[in-house]
């Protein structure tokens, strides 16, 4: 029924018709049941949100997409849907909308974004207790199929889950800068570097790549994505190599016998100490009762990575992230960098405004720098740990800036007006947040490497 013909059956003007189809009045209820009966339907199916067909959902589509900025910004002229136009070429229109739009909001991300995104995910985290059952499942699921009976994942085992899974392992020496391995899932290769970072565990790269299949994780259409589908994946695989049911056995005895302890975690599944503390943090409340924080931060002290459901009180900027703030100086985290035995685990208790933690520390290093792995624990919980009988320890009274973020009134007075430090500005600073489908990676050069490899070329 064209406009016309309708405008006549309900005895008003085209114009006023045309500015109900558009959205640009709205009937009132007698209008719209006159409406109903000259199109032979009812009010209630008027109303209904759903599409009548197929077809009228890829029209309506197309048509809000002309309504919207992404039309109105490149001044393109309005397309009019007729019966003659075919579902394909609506299709391709929607298509081209839809990507136009992913790239605005790639061009448009900022550190802000990013920064929001971690925040709120780190909030599921924590209503989660940090614990995603799906993915042990997955984990034990991959551990029975290639015959994994206890004790260390070896390299073997992994090989074999990725056999098992149709992917072949290729070592190249030409991988791509910025990736740790690049998977072709067109002739199921995993590509890894032939040389291998020494801190470094050769099986994490295999691991993840798989992972993030097993997680069915599709292009990232935006930062939340990316940081999501990261920690899905490397949640999995420390659940594979830390599996479930052998380390919970291992960390209810230590509970036990009251001498929970890091070092012994990590040695017994010959993992890192980062990786250790990290399966700790996953199963430390779902499995052992036991609230937690975790923390990993760079000699400067950043915030590289953090974890808390036991009410410690990180720092944290105004949209409420806590990665790249500063952690106070009398916290483990920071304390741990001044001790010169880098042997032995350091312990220490903090006093806070909202309580008193424990905590054990250690130091790893990585091509940034040094970075400390921190796990800790409220004081009514320190009795299943070992080192509790430590007696380090430190009072902090941050966020209060005279704690450690403001010098001392003497300092200040000696010195204010007097000094003038040349700052070692990270490169990063004023850089702009990587864009991209992955962030960080050269699509270009991802493409180009496998293009070269591909047995198919």
């Amino acid at each position: 029924m064209t406009l016309d013909s309708l405008a006549a059956a309900i005895d008003r003007a085209p114009s006023q018709v045309s500015m109900i189809e558009n959205g640009n009045r709205e009937p009132r209820l007698s209008m719209l049941r006159t409406i109903a009966t000259a199109l032979g339907t009812t009010v209630d199916d008027l109303l209904k949100p759903e599409a009548p067909s197929a077809r009228a959902a890829l029209e309506i589509a197309v048509e809000r997409a002309q309504r919207g900025p992404v039309f109105t910004a490149l001044g393109l002229a309005k397309i009019r849907v007729s019966r003659a136009t075919s579902d394909e070429t609506l299709q391709t229109i929607l298509t081209l909308h839809h990507e136009i739009e992913r790239l605005h909001r790639e061009r448009a991300a900022t550190p802000e974004e990013a920064r929001r995104a971690n925040a709120q995910l780190r909030a599921t985290m924590r209503a989660r207790d940090n614990y995603f059952p799906e993915l042990e499942e997955q984990a034990l699921e991959l551990l029975t199929a290639v015959g994994h009976s206890g004790g260390p994942v070896s390299h073997q085992v992994v090989a074999d889950m990725a056999t098992h899974l149709g992917y072949s392992l290729h070592y190249v020496g030409d991988l791509p800068h910025s990736t740790r391995s690049v998977t072709d899932k067109r002739n199921g290769r995993i590509y890894l570097p032939t040389a291998q970072s020494a801190s470094r565990d050769s099986r994490t790269p295999i691991l993840q790549a798989f992972a993030s299949l097993l997680c069915g994780h599709d292009e990232p259409g935006n930062y939340a994505d990316f940081l999501r589908q990261r920690v899905e994946t490397n949640y999995l695989t420390a659940a594979i190599l830390l599996p479930e049911k052998d380390t919970v056995r291992l960390l209810t005895e230590a509970k036990n016998l009251r001498r929970i302890s890091m070092e012994d975690l990590r040695d017994a599944f010959s993992v890192s100490y980062e990786t250790a503390a990290h399966r700790f943090t996953n199963l430390a409340t779902a499995r052992l009762g036991i609230p937690v924080h975790f923390m990993k931060v760079h000699e400067s002290g950043t915030i590289i990575k953090a974890y808390e459901n036991d009410s410690v009180r990180f720092p944290s900027d105004a949209l409420g992230a806590v990665e790249g703030t500063t952690v106070c100086r009398s916290w483990t985290a920071r304390t741990v960098f001044d001790v010169p035995d880098r042997f032995s685990p350091w312990y220490q208790y903090t006093d806070t405004p909202s309580g008193t933690f424990w905590c054990t520390s250690r130091i790893e290093k990585a091509k940034e720098g040094e970075y400390s792995v921190s796990v800790g624990v409220p004081f009514e919980h320190v009795k299943w740990f070992r080192g509790r009988e430590t007696t380090n320890r430190a009072v902090s009274r941050c966020p209060d800036e005279s704690c450690c973020r403001r010098a001392p009134d003497d300092l200040a007075t000696r010195w204010a007006g007097q000094s003038w430090p040349a700052a070692r500005t990270p490169t990063s600073l004023l850089a702009a947040l990587p864009t991209g489908t992955f962030p960080g990676v050269d699509q270009t050069e991802v493409y180009q490497f496998l293009e070269t490899h591909s047995p198919t070329h």
